[in-house]
This record gives C-alpha cells, structure tokens and sequence, in this order.
C-alpha cells in the first residue's frame, strides 16, 4: 500500500504544526564478523532518519578517498543543519541542500563525477505536530501503521532497473564470459543506471536526485492518523522481502513488542539458517530500524 498523497516530483513548503511527542527507538549493526557499518540511524528533534550507504564491491574504484560509512556520517550531519536552519522547508530542498554540502566536504581530492562515487539511500520521517511528511529514495523503505491499516512506502526502481539489467546478463551464454567478467560487467551497468531518468535514483554527489524522491504527507489526527511507522534498510526489510518470515505488519508488532534490535535478530538468523540464504548477493547485511511511536488522541 502507498498513502494516496505520494508524490516522486511534485514540492511544497509546508508549515511546522504544533509540537508532539515522537517516541523513537531504533537499533543498527553491521554483520556478524565485520567491524564497520555502513548504515547510519539518527534523530534531530522532529527529523527522524536513515541511511545505508551502498558498498564498494572489492576491486572497483570510486574516485573518492572516502567511503560509504564517512559519506552517510556527513550526510547525517547536513541534514540536521539543513533541518536546523529551515524547518519549514520541504524534505526534498533540505535533502538537496546536505547533498551540495557534502559535495564540498569532499574536497579537492575526490572525483564527483565518477560514476561509482559513493552514495547512500535515504529514508526520512518529520513530525509537523497534525502531519508526517516522509521522503524515501531508493531501497530504504517506510512502514506505517495509519488508521490501524498497515502499509509501505517503497522506491522500487532500483530492484526495476536490476531486474532488468538480470534479464540482460540471463541473455549472455553461461560460456561467454567467467563469472568474474558477469559481475564486473554487472557493477558497469548497475553504475551506468545511478541518478538517470530511466535508472535509480539514490543520494550522491548530484544534489537533482532528491527531487526524484517519493515523498508524501500523512496525518496525525483524526481516524486515519498514523500511530507507528518504522524506517528500514534493507537489510532489515529483508526479513519481509526477501526471506518472507514476516508481513509488514508482522514487522511492526516485533519491533513495537521486542524492540528494533530483536527485529536484527531475527534477521541475524534468516542469515544463518533460512534456505533461501545462498540466493542472496550477500550472505549478511548492515540492518537498521528506527521505530516511531505517537500516542492516541
């Protein structure tokens, strides 16, 4: 289910409602075995967010000298400034805004406009006191709880731009070329689809991708007011997604019951023992859940 009020180009400024209460619990950890995360949770007062930085598969340059975990640190960081300095902007303008901040926090020593330059996606949730607004790009999506019904907030082109780019390589005769030269040429093509019309759109250097967000407003009041939301990485998402252990709403029961970090838990878990476990690009995941909560009226 996608709120009937999603939008991925149309922008208004809105005006800050009346403060409430966002209770926010939230949990992230990198696998098992790895020391470094790639995601990043945060909260600035009535932002809630999340980023999952895209890894650099082993072997492929950037043209950056940072890497996944300093870039959604720095775009973490903006945000909240871009927030703090005008918080009746849209999500998308202040999105925009970190993205060109960062840009510069580079340096002189990063190429921007190379097309494997790191990027994270971005799901972000803000408390306008009788409203959400909520912004998702790429594969991070957003659960919420409205009216008692349960639905997601989902941007699916890059698993639209994937499934067609397997549809391609499917073409290629296993003999053709070893399974090295398949993934390279995979990386390429993946890179080649990053930030353009008919590809994905995922925050980089490029501030005009957070414009191509999905973006929309829920209310707080009355009998449709959301009561619980959860912002996901995919990694999290998978325990729905891709290994089928759960609905969305069987997600947010664990995560509002147990807490986010026994929703990692479980995905720890499906990792380890769920059949369908070798099927995936990796074996294990960053996993990330920041779990919201309002009162009833």
């Amino acid at each position: 289910m996608r709120p009937p009020t999603t939008s991925v180009a149309a922008e208004a400024t809105r005006v800050v409602g009346a403060a409430r209460t966002m209770r926010v619990r939230s949990a992230s950890a990198p696998p098992p075995g790895r020391p470094v995360n790639e995601d990043l949770v945060f909260r600035f007062g009535p932002l809630a967010g999340l980023l999952d930085g895209a890894t650099v598969p082993e072997g492929f340059d950037t043209g950056c000298v940072h890497g996944p975990s300093w870039y959604v640190r720095h775009l973490a960081a903006r945000l909240g400034l871009a927030e703090a300095a005008r918080p009746t902007a849209t999500l998308m303008s202040n999105l925009a805004a970190a993205i060109l901040a960062v840009r510069s926090d580079h340096g002189d020593e990063c190429d921007l406009d190379h097309p494997g330059t790191v990027s994270s996606t971005v799901c972000l949730l803000r408390d306008g006191g009788d409203h959400l607004d909520y912004l998702v790009l790429c594969d991070s999506p957003l659960v919420l709880d409205a009216g008692g019904v349960v639905g997601v907030v989902t941007d699916d082109r890059l698993e639209t731009a994937m499934a067609g780019l397997r549809t391609t390589l499917a073409a290629v005769p296993a003999g053709a070329t070893d399974p090295v030269d398949r993934f390279r040429r995979a990386v390429g093509v993946q890179r080649e689809r990053m930030n353009r019309t008919h590809g994905y759109w995922v925050a980089a250097a490029d501030p005009e991708a957070a414009f191509h967000a999905v973006t929309g407003t829920v209310p707080l009041r009355g009998p449709g007011a959301v009561r619980r939301a959860a912002l996901l990485s995919d990694g999290a998402s998978a325990l729905v997604e891709q290994f089928g252990l759960l609905d969305w709403a069987g997600l947010l029961d664990v995560a509002t019951a147990d807490g986010p970090g026994a929703l990692i838990d479980r995905v720890r878990v499906a990792e380890r023992d769920h059949p369908d476990r070798l099927r995936r690009r990796k074996r294990a995941d960053d996993a990330s859940v920041v779990l919201c909560e309002f009162d009833a009226e």
